[in-house]
């Protein structure tokens, strides 16, 4: 941490300021961070598939038919959904991150558009969290009042992915989050001095 001296009425008085060099190197980070997470997130349920034979009892008396049934990112739209705003939230980190590096605090007007494009992405990686995370669930659980079966016990591979991918989206979530609180803790510190 550096200081730097400010005389008040012939009273010398030293105040430590944070190393404007380590905030942009935090501010770096965890743009990179997000970008890797949301990348990951968005690869691992855009890629999750499964294909499975299903018994399905037609007559009781019957044995059951084997229906060929598959399990795919883009058969719910809670799914579609949480890949768009995680590719979303990926392609705005690479260009937040070069605006910011471009950028070192000079444009306040930029600085402010990266921090409310920053809280807009974190909320849209929140929603579509808790989005894939429902439907997630219903898979898991299924739902007998309305007679919706669990398809995790027979998808159980495409169920992981699904899971694996909240997961990462979330910690994404929470970088955007960190983003928006250290630009925050910065502007109240330039605000004081």
């Amino acid at each position: 941490m550096e200081t730097e001296s400010y005389t008040n009425g012939g009273v010398a008085k030293e105040i430590g300021v944070a190393n404007k060099q380590t905030i942009r190197w935090n501010d770096f980070v965890l743009r990179f961070l997000a970008f890797v997470v949301t990348l990951v997130a968005a690869i691992v349920l855009g890629v999750s598939k499964q294909n499975e034979l299903v018994p399905v009892q037609l007559v009781p008396t019957l044995p059951p038919i084997n229906v060929p049934a598959s399990a795919k990112w883009s058969h719910m739209s809670a799914f579609v959904y949480f890949v768009i705003v995680n590719a979303i939230a990926c392609a705005y980190a690479v260009i937040s991150l070069v605006l910011s590096l471009a950028n070192r605090g000079k444009a306040k007007g930029l600085s402010v558009t990266i921090i409310l494009m920053d809280l807009i992405m974190m909320a849209l990686l929140y929603s579509s969290v808790g989005a894939a995370a429902a439907v997630g669930l219903i898979g898991y659980k299924g739902n007998t009042h309305v007679r919706w079966n669990k398809v995790c016990d027979v998808f159980g591979k495409f169920c992981g992915q699904v899971a694996t991918a909240i997961a990462i989206s979330l910690v994404g979530s929470i970088l955007f989050l960190l983003l928006v609180l250290f630009a925050m803790l910065s502007l109240h510190k330039n605000r004081c001095h």
